[in-house]
């Protein structure tokens, strides 16, 4: 996988960029999940609910607290390392949240994001920390005069990594890797507020005022504190509490006999444990 000619170029970028870059490709596993959009307003209302919350899934699912087999002080240590991977391509994007967010406003911020690679003749050309814009322009000094293709912008768009991916569909990433038993809870939590336009108001409602210093503040202290988290006049878990519901209310309204996937989800949030890692 690493050896791949695309990654050993990332792999000798990113420690120019931050310090746990390699840390991130070596080191940690994450599921994700992808969930389809109908619209640009559909888009934004779930593009803006699933950023507000990816915290709360960092928390529910948070299963990286060793460290070369010892405690690291954290509870997902994986979502910790991408806070010093590099800031250019990863984060909490609160222009998302403008009133004039859409597909063209998340293009401006890719066009932005310094590249890693173009491939051409089955080759990856090392393009590190080059601008896109120029590329457009054929003006990227490795290949000059060569124009970007469709495919090049898809290549380029996989090489960013936020907390939620826009692609075709929208790339929930806020989780780590765990065991079979919650593996599905993680669809489930995202299904069941994304897909159910009952829940997914709530949520947009809940998190409506939320300012973009508390959104960052709970990326920011979720993989380390969780459920715990002090957030407003109660704890993180209490607002998860609220959305696993919601989650729930959404899979029941779907008629699909899907909520089940959730209890091991509800079971973290009502004791506070982390069944993933104890």
């Amino acid at each position: 996988f690493l050896a791949q000619g695309r990654y050993e170029i990332i792999r000798n970028y990113v420690p120019k960029v931050g310090s746990l870059g390699l840390d991130v490709l070596y080191r940690t596993s994450t599921v994700q999940v992808n969930l389809d959009f109908s619209s640009e307003v559909d888009m934004i209302k779930k593009f803006r609910a699933s950023l507000a919350l990816q915290p709360i899934a960092t928390a529910l699912f948070a299963n990286s607290p060793f460290t070369e087999g010892k405690p690291n002080g954290y509870l997902s240590m994986r979502s910790q390392v991408w806070t010093d991977y590099d800031n250019n391509r990863t984060g909490m994007l609160p222009f998302v949240f403008d009133d004039s967010f859409g597909f063209e406003q998340y293009v401006d911020y890719a066009l932005d994001v310094p590249m890693y690679f173009v491939y051409r003749k089955k080759k990856y050309i090392d393009c590190s920390g080059l601008s896109f814009r120029d590329f457009m322009s054929g003006k990227l000094s490795p290949i000059p005069g060569e124009l970007a293709t469709l495919n090049d912008w898809e290549n380029h768009l996989a090489t960013i990594y936020p907390e939620v991916r826009l692609k075709r569909y929208l790339e929930m990433r806020g989780a780590d890797g765990g065991p079979w038993r919650s593996l599905c809870g993680l669809p489930a939590f995202w299904v069941g507020i994304l897909y159910d336009e009952v829940s997914l108001q709530s949520v947009l409602d809940i998190t409506a005022d939320w300012t973009p210093e508390e959104r960052q503040m709970l990326r920011n202290k979720a993989p380390k504190s969780g459920l715990k988290t002090p957030f407003r006049d109660g704890l993180l878990r209490h607002v998860a509490e609220e959305v696993v519901k919601l989650a729930k209310d959404g899979l029941e309204r779907r008629g699909f006999k899907e909520s089940g996937f959730l209890n091991e989800v509800a079971e973290v949030v009502r004791t506070g444990k982390l069944s993933q890692v104890y």
